[in-house]
């Protein structure tokens, strides 16, 4: 593969019909957005998605790119918004989140490292308040917090197993990694600087011994902490290989927390862009769900134009180990969900040089055979050129009607039902129970009409991530619950699921 050479992001910018004045330049490539005014009316809406995930990596990311730039090649002023990369993943297993091959945004390492500071500054946002917190009680408590029932837990953004679970002020608490904190998932669902400010105020620290919430706006913190996000807020601008624009800002967890990029990237992108590209984390179950469950759910102008659902032969065949024919059935299971909330889908194979015509023909079959479009990508190997057929599928589909979503539960409902409902009408569970903990945290959080946010593996449907394919008729068992109040939504646990992962014995950092 050739060199990579640098992008002059200001010159893209111009081409593009932006002024310099509206953002700050960091070095040559990478640009900040300042003025975040609205420019016209909205532009169509993309969210990509995909198949249950696997070790292997099913390329989404590269798709989203290939898509944003086979768009532009055919006349279309199109931009794709993606998440920021966590350094967890990039010195761990999964690595980073700049695409690659034919179809990547530049400057890679800069992106998959410090980047603008965003994370950091998140982290550092996070932490602050942790200690404006334990600092309170230590000077007296007039809020008269209990120790023992501080929910608001530091963050850091490596995978660190050791600080899992920790002893502070003879209270064992732990990390999570940045990415799943808090204030990453404000962050990403606010609309503006004033929303963020609320939503900062809003965050439920811990209880009293009276049991009543103790919120951050009563520390009298929040310009405090504001400031240290004043400049994470406003959307990192770089470009693709192809000299085309793309916006990466954000970064949550889609299997902890809501796994989309930030609400004003989005927002901005739909005022300036004809076409807007949002991948969602991991498998539809995980990222797209939570896209309109939580994102487009408190966002209306949210609902996407068209899914566009990526799959690959080696997932397929690992989730019907080995067998492509059973292998499919996961294949359906995320075109029945998707179907459920759109109908406009596009199923797209990400194709791999070792994929046979055999095995290709077989997946289209089975996809139009459903009614639904299918085309082969080969944005990888050969950039836009090999995604014009996708972005022509696009253009057209994002002509139709969209239809009105249905959500599996309506906000006003209790906890219990919300959960028992997304799970049954979203996974395919028959029945849904409760630890003694998480029981004694639906009494607490009975009431609490916000959206439920599923932390669960993104490796199956279910809540074990051994069980491959279209599982049926399985009982999930709910762990825990927290509320997350300034972000919005509450998080529902199953599963082991992991808030700080560990290193792998071959990670990544080995190889750099």
């Amino acid at each position: 593969m050739e060199e990579i050479k640098a992008n002059n992001i200001r010159e893209i910018l111009k081409r593009e019909g932006f002024e310099e004045k509206d953002f700050t330049f960091y070095g040559e490539e990478i640009a900040k957005v300042k003025d975040l005014n609205k420019k016209k009316e909205r532009g169509k809406l993309v969210l990509v998605t995909s198949t249950s995930p696997t070790k292997y990596g099913e390329g989404k990311t590269t798709l989203a790119i290939s898509l944003n730039d086979a768009l532009n090649r055919i006349g279309k002023k199109s931009v794709v918004v993606l998440r920021e990369p966590s350094l967890g993943p990039v010195f761990g297993m999964k690595g980073g989140a700049t695409g690659g091959g034919c179809a990547c945004i530049l400057p890679e390492d800069e992106i998959n490292l410090h980047f603008t500071g965003d994370i950091h500054a998140i982290t550092t946002a996070n932490n602050l308040l942790a200690a404006i917190v334990d600092n309170h009680i230590f000077q007296g408590n007039e809020l008269n917090i209990n120790p023992e029932r501080i929910c608001h837990e530091r963050c850091l953004d490596l995978n660190d197993r050791s600080l899992r679970n920790v002893v502070i002020n003879g209270v064992t608490t732990h990390f999570n990694i940045s990415t799943a904190s808090e204030f990453m998932a404000l962050l990403c669902m606010s609309k503006d600087e004033e929303d963020l400010r609320v939503r900062i105020g809003n965050i439920v620290v811990g209880y009293t011994y009276q049991n009543n919430p103790v919120y951050a706006k009563e520390l009298q913190c929040v310009n405090a902490l504001f400031k240290l996000l004043k400049d994470a807020i406003k959307p990192n601008i770089v470009s693709t290989k192809e000299q085309n624009l793309a916006i990466v800002h954000g970064g949550p967890f889609a299997n902890i927390a809501h796994g989309t990029n930030s609400v004003i990237s989005t927002s901005y992108a739909l005022q300036n862009f004809d076409y807007t590209i949002v991948e969602a984390g991991f498998g539809s179950d995980m990222g797209a769900l939570k896209f309109y469950d939580i994102v487009a759910r408190t966002n209306p102008s949210f609902i996407p134009d068209v899914v566009v659902l990526n799959t690959t032969v080696q997932s397929l065949k690992h989730n019907g180990d080995g067998n492509l024919e059973k292998g499919i059935e996961n294949l359906y299971y995320h075109m029945n969900t998707m179907e459920k909330y759109t109908n406009n889908l596009v199923v797209v194979l990400n194709q791999h040089d070792t994929d046979l015509e055999s095995e290709i023909s077989f997946i289209q079959k089975c996809v139009e055979e459903k009614g639904i479009p299918f085309c082969v990508s080969k944005g990888y190997l050969e950039g836009s050129s090999g995604s014009v057929k996708l972005a022509k599928q696009v253009v057209e589909a994002s002509t139709k009607e969209t239809k009105i979503v249905h959500y599996s539960y309506a906000l006003e409902e209790d906890l219990q039902t919300k959960i028992e409902k997304f799970c049954k009408a979203n996974y395919g569970a028959k029945e849904v129970i409760y630890t003694e903990n998480a029981l004694e945290k639906l009494k607490v959080f009975k009431n609490t009409f916000l959206p439920i946010c599923i932390a669960k593996t993104q490796y199956s449907i279910t809540e074990d991530a051994k069980v491959l394919g279209y599982p049926k008729d399985f009982t999930m068992t709910v762990k825990d619950i927290k509320l997350f109040n300034g972000a919005g939504f509450v998080t529902v646990y199953f599963g082991d699921i992991l808030t700080m992962p560990g290193l792998s014995k071959d990670a990544n950092y080995l190889h750099m």
